[in-house]
């Protein structure tokens, strides 16, 4: 018995049960409510364990991707706008031919849950509700940035109306819900699942900022194969429901 036990014991630290591969990811709002619901398929069907860190496609602060991998927080795949992730391709942040677009979303607007839903469907009706809304809320990143410095001032309402930026999506519709800002201009897909706020619609397509989500693999994070494996599930045809039904165009069927 003895004899027994110690081949047991030699066995298991020369052959030790192989760990599940590991692997971190941090990712924007706007894909967030796709991948969150993605995830648990990937890693059980390829027993990848994925933990997950936010931070915002560009603008400033601490909290966007790109500052996160500057001071060293690990990362082995980031999910963020296109503007972003060339951002850090340009600062050789990304693996070389790792990057691969996920998915288009258009802008939206949201208003308190319950709320009457005003019409968006025009320029002119657009242009009105801004000018006559008390606050607007945006979030600090691609899209914001955008609205702040491309579509009011081509609008001639920079000036013009109160906005309130949010370092993150969540952030632009929790002050919605809350009463801090009549309406959010901002991605859909940040907006179909947030809680206390309603979809009003899509902006006009004359004036409509169509944002596409990209992923990469972190330059020199290791275990590249697994990552792309993660990167290559979201941009396949199994995960288009789920993309779509989170208010984005996936871009797997355009392939």
């Amino acid at each position: 018995m003895r004899a027994l036990s110690f081949a047991i014991l030699v066995t298991a630290v020369i052959c030790p049960v192989a760990a599940s591969a590991q692997l971190k990811v941090l990712i924007s709002g706007g894909f967030s409510g796709a991948y969150e619901k993605l995830l648990p398929e990937f890693e059980q069907a390829n027993d990848i364990k994925v933990t997950t860190g936010s931070g915002a496609s560009q603008g400033s602060g601490p909290q966007t991707i790109a500052a996160q991998l500057a001071r060293g927080v690990p990362a082995n795949v980031v999910i963020l706008s296109r503007e972003g992730l060339s951002e850090l391709i340009a600062a050789k942040r990304i693996a070389a031919e790792t990057d691969v677009d996920l998915a288009r979303v258009p802008l939206g607007v949201a208003v308190r849950a319950g709320s009457p839903k005003p019409d968006v469907s025009t320029v002119e009706a657009f242009k009105q509700l801004l000018l006559n809304a008390k606050s607007v809320a945006i979030p600090g990143s691609t899209s914001g940035i955008w609205l702040k410095t491309d579509l009011l001032p081509r609008l001639g309402i920079a000036d013009k109306i109160n906005i309130k930026v949010s370092p993150r999506g969540t952030g632009a519709t929790g002050m919605v819900a809350v009463g801090d800002a009549d309406l959010a201009v901002m991605p859909v897909s940040e907006i179909v699942h947030a809680p206390g706020v309603d979809l009003v619609g899509t902006i006009a397509p004359e004036i409509q900022f169509v944002q596409t989500f990209s992923a990469g693999v972190v330059a020199g994070s290791g275990d590249i194969e697994s990552s792309k494996r993660l990167i290559e599930f979201l941009a396949s045809a199994r995960a288009s429901e789920t993309i779509r039904n989170s208010g984005m165009e996936p871009l797997a069927s355009a392939k």
